[in-house]
C-alpha cells in the first residue's frame, strides 16, 4: 500500500453522558515512543481525571497499534477508541480520551458507546490527509547531466533532501514509493548518472 490516511494536527472534542465528561484528543504521531511520551504528558496534565484511556495506530501498513482501558472494565475504552481509528482507516494517530466521572455508572455498553463517540468526535474535528509512503535515493551525476536530472525531479514534484556539488554532484531525493520504478528507470537513462546504495 503506497498511500495512507492520517491527520495533520491535534484536534479536540468533548462528549457528555450521564454527568460524565469525556475529553478526546486526536494527535498525529509517528512512533510508539512519541505516542508514549504524549500519553505520559496527558496523564500528568489530567491527573485529577478518573481515567485517561488511549489507543494508537502507527505505520502505513497499520500493523503497530496498542490500546488501554486504564482502569475501566476490560474492553470498554481502549478497544472502542481503536475501533474508531480503524473505522476511519487512519494511521500515525494517537487518540487520548480523558474521563471525568459524574457520579452515575454507565455500565459496560454505556462506557463502550461513550468512548467510541468521544473518539469519533475527535476524529471528526481533525483534518484528514492522504500521504504517500516515501523512500530516498542518492544520485551521483556529472555536471553536464544536472539539468536533465533537475527537469525530471521538478516535473514529478520530487523533494530534494540534500545536494552537494563537487567534481561529481550528489543529490539525495525523497519520492513516493509508488513512482519509484518509473523514476529509477528514467534517472538511469540520464548519461553518467548512477544511484548509490
Amino acid at each position: 500500500m503506497a498511500s495512507y490516511l492520517t491527520i495533520t494536527d491535534t484536534s479536540q472534542a468533548v462528549y457528555r453522558e450521564k454527568m460524565s465528561r469525556f475529553i478526546a484528543f486526536a494527535i498525529p504521531v509517528n512512533s510508539p515512543e512519541q505516542a508514549r511520551e504524549i500519553i505520559s504528558r496527558y496523564t500528568n496534565e489530567y491527573h485529577d481525571a478518573r481515567h485517561v484511556c488511549w489507543a494508537y495506530m502507527i505505520g502505513a501498513d497499520r500493523t503497530t497499534f496498542l490500546s488501554t482501558d486504564n482502569g475501566e472494565p476490560s474492553g470498554t475504552a481502549g478497544k472502542p477508541i481503536l475501533g474508531q481509528i480503524n473505522s476511519a482507516g487512519l494511521t500515525d494517530i494517537l487518540i487520548v480520551v480523558v474521563r471525568y466521572f459524574g457520579g452515575i455508572k454507565l455500565g459496560t455498553s454505556g462506557l463502550i458507546a461513550a468512548y467510541r463517540e468521544a473518539a469519533r468526535l475527535a476524529i471528526a474535528e481533525a483534518t484528514v490527509v492522504e500521504r504517500h509512503e516515501t523512500t530516498t535515493l542518492t544520485l551521483s551525476l556529472p555536471y553536464q547531466s544536472i539539468n536533465a536530472a533537475m527537469q525530471l525531479i521538478k516535473s514529478r514534484g520530487i523533494t530534494i533532501v540534500d545536494q552537494q556539488f563537487d567534481n561529481t554532484t550528489l543529490l539525495t531525493i525523497s519520492l513516493p514509493l509508488d513512482i519509484l520504478p518509473e523514476i529509477t528507470s528514467r534517472l538511469l537513462a540520464i548519461p553518467g548518472l548512477c544511484i548509490r546504495e
